[in-house]
């Protein structure tokens, strides 16, 4: 795991900003755009300029009756990358002893490096289920651990942390002074309402001390709404003013218009809701027969969400991508973006047509790497 200071860009968000011109990818890990004939725009509602302040009290009411919390612990951000990033700036200073996921979501491991901090991994295996053992971040946790970063559902492999297990990893937290920063962007796609969602672990937890958990959240990834960019932190008051003076630095105010139509998703959020269910329902079934199909690829098939993150079971992973790019005209993330190269994720958010070609492309090029 990298830990130098001074990292002034994202390898894995430069390479997905790259065009790679192939007609089918497998690399989004949201759902595909709501389209604007679908969005229950009203235009007579729209202002160019808004009141400015910190936050757009509307848009944070709504963010705090969605989380279940105060508005007081609501931290409106540009997208969850911004979220993630005020989060971390707010908590950590260079030389901060930081324990983070591995696999990781490249751009939490980069902020984390730009921040300067000292990183230290927490394995998640790919023989567990990509689970995170209790045993692990006990044997890493020191006095010196200032945060612990994780994803929930887990970016790339889509694994839950069950309630227990965060509630444990909290309490750990607060014996040694530390916070836990949880991603919780692909939770709600967990749509029995099973998700064990962080906050409100963390206030059961505050009654005998500060709340250990800051949450990361937005409309972008569950709802086909990543244009505008409403993403938002969860934490305590103390901290969530800390996060909006630090925001200073980064802008003046937030865009209007996409403050505004945020609110009127709010309001309709239920119709995005039923709109993911039904696509990933069948896109999750298209996702299994191609899975079922292959025996040249080991694969943690998870509860939920649009990610997983299957193995090569042999060759070189690097000429597999060129040749499924190059001849099938087909895209996925490779593995080295999460520091598992054997790996690579696929996104299955897109439109069921569309994801049903590129698997159909998929297989062909591992059949035909298979007799290389």
């Amino acid at each position: 795991m990298k830990g130098s200071r001074g990292t002034r860009r994202s390898e894995f968000m430069e390479w997905a900003k790259t065009p790679t011109h192939a007609r089918f990818s497998l690399i989004a890990s949201g759902l595909t755009s709501v389209p604007i004939a679908e969005f229950p725009l009203q235009l007579e509602e729209l202002e160019i300029t808004g009141p400015g302040g910190y936050g757009y009290e509307p848009l944070r009411q709504r963010i705090a009756r969605h989380a279940g919390v105060s508005k007081e612990c609501v931290v409106a951000a540009t997208g969850t990358s911004m979220a993630n990033h005020l989060a971390m700036a707010t908590t950590l200073n260079p030389g901060d002893e930081v324990l983070v996921e591995q696999p990781v979501y490249g751009p939490l491991l980069d902020v984390a490096n730009y921040l300067g901090a000292r990183l230290k991994p927490i394995p998640r295996r790919f023989d567990t289920g990509f689970a995170i053992e209790l045993s692990e971040i006990e044997k890493a946790i020191t006095r010196e651990t200032r945060l612990i970063v994780l994803s929930n559902l887990h970016n790339p492999s889509g694994a839950l942390i069950p309630a227990e297990t965060l509630r444990a990893i909290g309490q750990m937290a607060q014996r040694c002074g530390a916070r836990v920063l949880v991603d919780e962007v692909y939770l709600e796609m967990l749509f029995d309402g099973s998700a064990p969602f962080c906050f409100p672990i963390g206030e059961a937890l505050a009654r005998a001390g500060d709340n250990p958990f800051v949450v990361t959240n937005s409309l972008t990834k569950i709802y086909g709404l990543s244009g505008l960019r409403c993403g938002w932190v969860l934490a305590s008051p103390e901290l969530t003013r800390r996060m909006w003076l630090l925001n200073d630095l980064f802008g003046v105010n937030a865009a209007h218009p996409a403050e505004k139509m945020s609110v009127m998703a709010f309001d309709h959020l239920g119709r995005f809701r039923e709109r993911a269910r039904a696509l990933l329902t069948a896109n999750r079934g298209l996702l299994n027969a191609f899975l079922d199909s292959r025996t040249d690829l080991e694969c943690f098939r998870p509860p939920a969400g649009t990610v997983v993150f299957p193995r090569l079971t042999h060759g070189d992973p690097e000429a597999f991508f060129k040749l499924l790019c190059e001849k099938y005209e087909t895209t996925v993330v490779p593995g080295k973006f999460f520091e598992m190269p054997q790996h690579f994720r696929i996104g299955i958010g897109g439109d069921t047509a569309g994801l049903r070609a590129a698997f159909e492309r998929l297989s062909a090029a591992l059949d035909e790497f298979a007799k290389r």
